[in-house]
C-alpha cells in the first residue's frame, strides 16, 4: 500500500514534472522564438536601412554620372553649335565676297561695254575727221592752185579775211563769257549795296489815320463842347473844317477829317479848351487862331531838325516849311516826309559807294516829291516841285530828281538816277504803301482772274501779300516749253491791265502724274 502510494507519489510528481518542464520548455521555445523574430524584425530593419542607404548612394553616383554625361554632352553640342556658326561666317563671308567679285565683274563689263561704244564712236569720229581732213587737203590743194596765180596783196587779203571768219565765232564766245561775268559781278555788287543801304538807312514806317482821339477829364464836359442849341460845336467845325463827333464813349470825343493839318489844329485848339475851362465861339476862336500858329512854328522847327540831321545846308526857309508840311501830307496813309527822309538816306549811301556827291544825293532825295506839299494830287505835284525848286534857286540835279515823278520823266545825271532807285526800294518795301483790305483783296481776287482767263490754267493762287501768282497748269494742253511762253503772256496782261505795286512773280506749275495699282 505504501508502495503504491509512493509509486502513486511517483507518478504524480513524474507527470507534474512532465507538464511542468513542457511548460517550461514552452516558455523557453516561446522566448527563444520572440527574440528570433526580434532579432529577425532587427535584421529586416538593419537591411531595410542598409538597402535604402545603398539605393541613394546609388541614385546619387548615377546622378552624378547622368550629369557628368549631360555636361559633356552639352560641352560637345556647345562645341559643335560654334564649328557650324564659323563654317556659317565663313559661308557668308566667301558669299558676300563672291557677290562683290560678281558686281565688280559686272561693273568691269559695263566699263568694258562703255569703253567698247566710245571706240566705236571715237573711230567713227576719227573716221569722218580723216574724211573731212581729205576733203581739207584737196580743197586747199585747190585752194592753193587758185592762190598761186594770186599777187602778194591779194594773198594777204585772203589771208586776212579767212582769219577773221576762223576768230568770230571764239571772239563772240569771249565776249559773252565778259559779258556775262560782268552782268553777274555787277548784279551782286548792286544786291550789296543796296542791302548796305537798307541796313544803315532804316526807317519807322508810320501810317496816318482820319480820325484822332480826345480824352476828357468828365462826359459833363461833352455837354459844353455842344454849348447852347449846339453853337459851340457849329463854331468849332466852322472854323477847323473838322468834324466834331461826340458819341456814347465815356470820356473821348473823335475829331474826323482827311486834312492832317486841319486835323491837328482842331485837336490842339480843343485840348486847349478843354484845359482852359472857358468854352464859348469867342474863345474857340481864340483857341484856333494860337493852334494854327504853334503848329506854323512846329512845322517850321520840324523842317530845320530834318534839314540839320541830314546835314543838309543853305536851304531857303521857306522851302524848309514846306519840307516840315510834307510831316502833314499822306501817300497811301503814310506820311510823305517819312519817306523822303529815308529816300534821302538811301541816295545818299548809294552815291557814297559810288564816289558822287553824298550832300547833293540827300538833298535831291528829301526833295524829290517837294510839290505835296502844296499840292498833294500826283498829276500836278510833279509841276508844282519843279516850280518851287526853280524858285529857290535849287541845284538843277535837284529838278531833274523831281521831274523823274513823271511816268516819261528820264534822268540826266548819277544822283537823280540814284534817288529814281532809293524812291523804287522805299516804296516796294514791306509797309510802305498803306493800303484798305477791301482795295487789297480786290487786288489779289484780280491777279487770279487775269490768271484764270487763259484756257490752259487750270487754277491760280495769289501767296506772299500779292508779290507771287502761282498758276497751275493743265499738262494735257500745254508742254514743259509753252509753260514758259504761258508764264510770260500772263506777266505781259498783269503789266497791262492792272496797277500793280512793286513785283509779283509769276510761277506756272505743269505737273504729269501717271498712277497704277498692283494686285
Amino acid at each position: 500500500m505504501m508502495v503504491f502510494a509512493i509509486i502513486t507519489c511517483a507518478a504524480i510528481a513524474i507527470i507534474v514534472g512532465f507538464f511542468v518542464g513542457k511548460l517550461t520548455h514552452q516558455r523557453a521555445i516561446e522566448r527563444r522564438l520572440d527574440a528570433a523574430h526580434q532579432n529577425a524584425n532587427d535584421i529586416l530593419q538593419r537591411a531595410e536601412q542598409e538597402a535604402q542607404k545603398n539605393l541613394n548612394q546609388a541614385l546619387a553616383e548615377a546622378r552624378e554620372r547622368g550629369n557628368a554625361y549631360r555636361t559633356k554632352i552639352e560641352k560637345g553640342l556647345k562645341k559643335r553649335r560654334s564649328d557650324i556658326k564659323r563654317q556659317e561666317d565663313y559661308l557668308l563671308k566667301r558669299e558676300e565676297a563672291l557677290d562683290r567679285k560678281d558686281r565688280s565683274f559686272e561693273k568691269r563689263d559695263d566699263n568694258l561695254n562703255r569703253q567698247e561704244d566710245k571706240l566705236n564712236h571715237e573711230k567713227q569720229l576719227l573716221d569722218k575727221k580723216q574724211q573731212d581732213a581729205e576733203a581739207l587737203i584737196e580743197k586747199r590743194q585747190t585752194e592753193v592752185n587758185r592762190v598761186a596765180a594770186l599777187t602778194q596783196a591779194e594773198a594777204r587779203d585772203l589771208v586776212i579775211s579767212e582769219t577773221k571768219q576762223q576768230l568770230a565765232d571764239v571772239r563772240a564766245q569771249m565776249i559773252k563769257q565778259n559779258y556775262e561775268s560782268a552782268k553777274q559781278t555787277a548784279a551782286d555788287d548792286a544786291k550789296n549795296l543796296i542791302v548796305e543801304a537798307l541796313q544803315q538807312s532804316s526807317a519807322d514806317i508810320v501810317s496816318e489815320t482820319t480820325v484822332s482821339t480826345v480824352s476828357l477829364p468828365n462826359d459833363d464836359m461833352k455837354g459844353r463842347i455842344i454849348g447852347r442849341e449846339g453853337r459851340n460845336i457849329r463854331t468849332f467845325e466852322t472854323l477847323t473844317g473838322i468834324d466834331l463827333i461826340i458819341d456814347d464813349t465815356p470820356n473821348t470825343v473823335v475829331l474826323s477829317g482827311f486834312n492832317p493839318i486841319r486835323r491837328t489844329v482842331a485837336k490842339m485848339a480843343l485840348e486847349k479848351l478843354i484845359k482852359d475851362g472857358r468854352i464859348h465861339p469867342a474863345r474857340i476862336e481864340e483857341m484856333v487862331e494860337k493852334s494854327q500858329a504853334e503848329l506854323d512854328q512846329q512845322i517850321q522847327e520840324t523842317g530845320e531838325n530834318v534839314i540839320f540831321d541830314l546835314g543838309i545846308h543853305s536851304m531857303n526857309p521857306d522851302l524848309v516849311k514846306l519840307v516840315g508840311q510834307l510831316k502833314y501830307k499822306l501817300s497811301y496813309g503814310q506820311s510823305v516826309l517819312s519817306r523822303s527822309i529815308q529816300v534821302a538816306k538811301l541816295a545818299a549811301v548809294f552815291a557814297a559807294e559810288l564816289g558822287e556827291d553824298v550832300t547833293l544825293a540827300k538833298r535831291a532825295g528829301l526833295l524829290h516829291e517837294i510839290g505835296k506839299a502844296v499840292n498833294g494830287t500826283d498829276e500836278s505835284y510833279v509841276e508844282a516841285g519843279i516850280e518851287l525848286a526853280k524858285k529857290y534857286g535849287e541845284d538843277p540835279v535837284v529838278i531833274d530828281s523831281i521831274r523823274l515823278g513823271q511816268d516819261d520823266g528820264v534822268p540826266h545825271s548819277m544822283v537823280a538816277e540814284l534817288v529814281e532807285v532809293a524812291d523804287r526800294i522805299s516804296i516796294a518795301r514791306p509797309g510802305a504803301k498803306r493800303d484798305s483790305l477791301e482795295n487789297f483783296v480786290h487786288r489779289l481776287e484780280k491777279l487770279e482772274a487775269i490768271s484764270n482767263s487763259f484756257p490752259e490754267v487750270k487754277k491760280s493762287y495769289a501767296v506772299q501779300a500779292g508779290r507771287e501768282i502761282r498758276v497751275i497748269a493743265q499738262p494735257t494742253k500745254i508742254s514743259d516749253s509753252q509753260a514758259i511762253v504761258l508764264a510770260r503772256e500772263i506777266k505781259e496782261k498783269i503789266e497791262a491791265d492792272l496797277n500793280h505795286p512793286g513785283h509779283a512773280k509769276v510761277t506756272v506749275i505743269r505737273e504729269v502724274r501717271s498712277v497704277s495699282y498692283a494686285k
